[in-house]
């Protein structure tokens, strides 16, 4: 599974592709690492939904559409869907969706609120 992780003091965040020894530090401080949340607890929606739209899906960023103002909007959106991951970058004004050429509608999804953190639409397996 791709890990997460965010620097506190500038923002930066990172994925990890492949484990490996050590720490990740930022601004001379470690990185932290992004929890999934997969429960909705407030008005706001999160919470990635998968609906079937052709030849592939779309993915929303909650049932109510997620604001994309300058100070709170969703940075991105990830597909992992077998062996293959797709991602689509969002900015401030755009819709809180993206298409992706999956044939199924039984993948992960996760999308990064800039206020929120990290979302899914499938909890971790424990």
């Amino acid at each position: 599974m791709l890990e997460i992780f965010k620097c506190d003091n500038c923002g930066k965040i990172v994925t990890i592709s492949h484990e490996g020894a050590g720490q990740l530090v930022c601004c001379g401080r470690p990185m932290v690492q992004q929890a999934e949340n997969s429960v909705d607890a407030s008005n706001e929606k999160h919470v990635p939904v998968v609906e079937k739209q052709g030849d592939g899906i779309l993915v929303k960023v909650g049932s109510v559409p997620h604001p994309m103002e300058a100070a709170h909007y969703i940075a991105w959106i990830e597909v992992m869907s077998g062996p293959n991951l797709y991602v689509k970058g969002l900015k401030p004004g755009e819709k809180p969706e993206a298409y992706f050429p999956v044939p199924t509608t039984d993948v992960k999804v996760r999308e990064y609120c800039n206020l929120h953190g990290l979302w899914t639409n499938k909890p971790p397996h424990k």
